[in-house]
């Protein structure tokens, strides 16, 4: 039994109720521009016996938020047998139309990726609104299976995905995908290298139980989210209180996802002490065979009790996701020519429908980085900047003749924003052109002898020839790219809850990154700046600790101050000494 609570934000001021349901009325919180792409044919009878993917897909639907996204549905095999336009949800009437759309989806023969992939990007191509986070969300076994009178092949599908995922990236289109395997024959590489291509993660499942983790998975990638774990639960057959709370007045909406194999029952207290009724005015229930959703609108600010009822023995774990509809922005800086040596101030702050957010509630909490990327040697560093209450200052100077890119990530514990990136350039031909030394025999009627000059020639070429290798050497380290992506779990030693898996993408470091920054630079998290991976051959990664932290693989404790070289599949774990958390770690290709 799982429970999965989305508290959306808008980062406006609201004063009671009946203003933050207007508020509510008047703006989603989400912006999603989203494609369900489920494949329909016969050898999902089989890998989805139980049409989880339908069940994927309504639950989907249902936390999304009461108006304002938009939502399409594209089914195919090796072709596209029926296609839902994207479709403004405004009343719970039209997520009840797309949900009778998908339980009317017919199996049928054959299957092709391509199709349905190319016609999900076209449909956003066509109708995404500007704004809007467009997303596309793929439920498939991985496998294609042409119908051989028809002459298409494996080569000519993969070339069309491969020119639907080309557009998807040019248009910022992000794939996830998710697994379904019964069967026990998910084709899992091409449905990961298809998020891994985009952007975006991928997820496999045999049952619906996984669902609210894989959607809150991707929701939380999606909006730059973080996952807020809650203490698990057992049923026993009598109501359990589980604290939720609504840190300020500007949550808009917040789904409680409650998926149990037997019934349970659930209560709702407001902060004030009420019992409220499920439904209500203020509260919509949605349920299908296999999950139940309680959205609340506009909650009042404060704790909330959830008062559960399970079964005996019934395993219940909580986790909460909380969605703003907040980004941030960087000052602009002027377009000017520098060089080494040059200041430059940053400050950052956060906007909402363009405005800058007047409620410094939400900064209390924050911390914030400068991460600057130093686009020739490909070396990334971060440097912390000054919270002032409203907004984030700080100041880089240029090391090098070199070009930059800069970017301000701020985060708290449960959410995180980036500017867009800015690219600056240090190589100013007044101050960053080197001054070639001077000739010593300049001035001079002194002739050296001809041999002197033919050795100093070959002395001069072998030390440069050499200078030359190791720099290039030094150059392609510092460039040389990562493959495959990392997953995280964290234990806490004193309640024994451990996270949900977080896959991380290593394609975008080049040369080295700390742990820190696959942590989104979590402050009691700090210590793991000094675990550091590089890339090595064959498709490895290699770790070093110079952390105080133990580490261990298979159960026996590893010195890798030296380096421990990680291969596909390879597990580690770090027991961190400054809190009592254990942090898993495992390296996928």
């Amino acid at each position: 039994m799982v429970f999965w609570l989305l508290a959306s934000y808008a980062g406006i001021s609201m004063a009671g109720a009946a203003a933050a349901a207007q508020a509510a009325q008047a703006q989603q919180a989400s912006s999603i521009d989203a494609v369900l792409v489920v494949d329909i044919s016969n050898s999902m009878n089989t890998s989805d016996t139980n049409k989880v993917g339908n069940e994927a897909m309504k639950m989907f639907i249902d936390m999304l938020s009461a108006k304002g996204d938009k939502v399409g549905i594209v089914a195919f095999t090796d072709k596209v047998q029926r296609e839902k336009a994207l479709l403004e949800i405004v009343s719970p009437e039209d997520k009840q139309d797309l949900k009778d759309f998908i339980d009317g989806l017919d199996r049928g023969p054959y299957t092709d990726i391509a199709v349905g992939v190319r016609e999900a990007v076209k449909v956003l191509q066509n109708g995404a609104e500007p704004g809007h986070e467009p997303m596309i969300v793929l439920l498939a076994d991985g496998n294609n299976d042409f119908n051989k009178s028809s002459g298409r092949t494996q080569s000519e599908s993969d070339q069309e995905l491969g020119e639907a995922v080309d557009q998807a990236k040019a248009a910022g289109i992000p794939i996830y995908t998710i697994g379904l395997n019964a069967d026990g024959k998910l084709n899992k590489a091409p449905l990961a290298d298809l998020a891994n291509q985009t952007g975006a993660k991928s997820f496999s499942t045999s049952s619906a139980d996984d669902l609210p983790q894989i959607l809150s998975e991707i929701f939380a990638s999606h909006l730059k989210l973080k996952i807020v774990p809650i203490r698990s639960m057992t049923g026993n057959g009598s109501f359990q209180d589980v604290t939720v709370n609504v840190p300020n007045a500007n949550v808009l909406e917040a789904n409680i996802s409650i998926m149990s194999s037997k019934p349970v029952e659930a209560e709702l207290v407001n902060p004030s002490g009420g019992k409220v009724a499920i439904p209500s005015d203020d509260v919509i229930l949605s349920k299908s065979k296999s999950y139940s959703l309680i959205k609340l609108l506009a909650p009042a600010e404060g704790d909330w009790k959830l008062r559960v009822k399970g079964a005996a023995k019934d395993k219940i774990d909580i986790n909460l996701v909380f969605n703003y509809d907040l980004k941030l922005e960087m000052d602009k800086i002027a377009s000017k020519s520098y060089k080494p040596g040059d200041k430059v101030n940053i400050g950052a702050y956060l906007t909402s429908n363009g405005q800058k957010l007047q409620n410094d509630e939400l900064y209390k909490n924050m911390n914030a980085a400068l991460i600057v990327k130093d686009l020739d040697s490909g070396n990334t560093e971060e440097i912390k900047l000054n919270n002032t209450g409203d907004r984030f200052e700080g100041t880089f100077s240029f090391a090098e003749a070199h070009d930059y890119e800069l970017k301000v990530r701020a985060e708290e514990k449960s959410f995180y924003r980036e500017t867009d990136p800015v690219t600056l350039s240090a190589k100013d031909s007044a101050g960053g052109a080197a001054t070639a030394p001077a000739n010593p025999a300049a001035g001079s009627d002194e002739k050296p002898f001809p041999w002197l000059i033919v050795v100093g020639s070959a002395v001069a070429l072998a030390v440069i020839a050499a200078a030359a290798y190791f720099i290039a050497g030094a150059v392609k380290q510092a460039n040389r790219g990562f493959v495959g992506q990392i997953v995280i779990e964290i234990r806490d030693e004193n309640t024994s809850e451990k996270s949900f898996p977080q896959y991380k993408k290593l394609t975008a470091f080049k040369g080295k990154f700390n742990l820190h920054q696959l942590l989104q630079l979590a402050p009691e998290l700090k210590e793991t700046e000094k675990i550091v991976f590089t890339p090595a051959k064959g498709d490895r990664i290699t770790l070093r600790n110079a952390s105080a932290a133990r580490l261990e693989k298979s159960g026996r404790a590893v010195d890798a101050a030296a380096g421990l070289e990680l291969k596909s599949g390879d597990r580690v774990s770090l027991s961190l000494q400054q809190i009592d958390k254990t942090i898993f770690i495992e390296y996928l290709i």
